[in-house]
């Protein structure tokens, strides 16, 4: 499985423009390009930043797609009032503990390492972090996605509101910290942000 995200920083006061556009306008015609497995759309109403994913079956179709869309990403930044900036990813681990329900908010953790050593990085999260999650209260999903050439990483942990993803900070932190440590991996930034599309169909792969 495969993610191709655009962040947008975007005007803030023109974020709800911004959703009403990606939900009408692209979430139906990507959803039906061949090998599209959903979409998803993260907002930071201060900041303005907003994160647009879609999810693809394979390194080939994500690839196929790259023309089609570019236009589309261009009308969605304008709706946003801003500039963009796009990455692909593999999506190396996905779990699902249950959907997320409206009001649902994320933790994004981008993160830095050795390539060499992404798998080792991926079985530790696996083993060592997925399983603490599920115990937290609110918890609803945990994404993980690589970039195999230059060793960033970005996890997405879902919670079901604002409360519980600010219940959850201290668990995590230690966390955080205890795998950084055991992975050689290094936090390059952490964001909080409003899950405002949730449609990915992105299976589980825990």
């Amino acid at each position: 499985m495969y993610a191709r995200s655009t962040t947008v920083q975007a005007d803030p006061q023109r974020i709800d423009d911004g959703i009403a556009h990606v939900r009408d306008e692209v979430m139906p015609t990507v959803q039906s390009m061949p090998g599209c497995m959903g979409l998803s759309m993260l907002c930071d109403r201060d900041s303005g930043r907003c994160i647009v994913t879609t999810s693809w079956d394979s390194a080939e179709t994500m690839g196929a797609s790259r023309d089609a869309v570019r236009a589309m990403r261009q009308q969605a930044a304008d709706a946003l009032g801003g500039s963009f900036d796009v990455q692909e990813w593999e999506i190396a681990l996905l779990h699902r503990a249950h959907q997320a329900p409206e009001g649902a908010c994320c933790r994004v953790t981008w993160t830095r390492g050795d390539p060499a050593r992404l798998d080792e990085m991926v079985e530790t999260f696996r083993t060592g972090i997925v399983p603490r999650l599920d115990d937290i209260a609110g918890f609803c999903s945990v994404s993980l996605m690589v970039d195999r050439q230059t060793g960033m990483g970005v996890l997405t942990a879902t919670y079901d509101s604002r409360g519980s993803l600010d219940g959850s900070a201290e668990a995590v932190r230690g966390m955080r910290e205890q795998f950084s440590r055991q992975t050689g991996m290094d936090v390059t930034e952490v964001a909080e942000m409003e899950l405002a599309i949730h449609h990915l169909r992105v299976p589980e792969m825990a």
